[in-house]
């Protein structure tokens, strides 16, 4: 499925880029020239007019995009589920007593002992896809993992207590 962007240049202003929906909505994007930002919903009676604007900073553009991206990927990972037989995908909450909080990825040993991947670490509206041994796990982290049940199972454990 391809998903239709088009670009308006809005002389004296600066661009526009429109997102065309499935169900034909439009939802733009205007930067204007000094740096500055819109979201802009069309009206779907009629899609030249734009029924609203919504200005953002560039932390709410920031985090508008991680909260976009965060539901894709993990949108993605849970369907995982759906195409491998045997292959599920988990989410878990790493608490303050874990005994890997302030510890670096590679201190669980995780794919090796449980045979499970951690694809994703969420920390607030931050995500960190594909992280490497030396990412630091913090307390409150969402940690994403792929793997059989058994080794998800495994790797709650590992996460919780420190052992299997």
């Amino acid at each position: 499925m391809s998903v239709r962007i088009e670009k308006v240049d809005l002389p004296g202003i600066g661009t526009r880029h429109d997102v065309i929906t499935k169900s034909g909505r439009r939802l733009g994007v205007v930067t204007h020239r000094d740096g500055e930002r819109a979201l802009a919903v069309f009206d779907p009676a009629d899609p030249d007019a734009c029924s609203d604007a919504i200005s953002l900073s560039d932390d709410e553009a920031m985090a508008l995009s991680e909260v976009l991206g965060t539901s894709l990927i993990l949108g993605q990972l849970a369907s995982l589920g759906d195409k491998a037989t045997g292959l599920y995908t988990e989410q878990f909450v790493l608490s303050a007593s874990s005994p890997f909080a302030s510890k670096t990825l590679g201190d669980t040993k995780a794919r090796t002992l449980t045979k499970s991947s951690i694809v994703a670490i969420l920390r607030g509206a931050a995500v960190t896809p594909s992280p490497t041994p030396t990412d630091v796990l913090e307390a409150g982290d969402i940690v994403v993992a792929v793997g059989t049940q058994k080794g998800l199972e495994q790797l709650g454990s590992l996460l919780t207590d420190g052992h299997l």
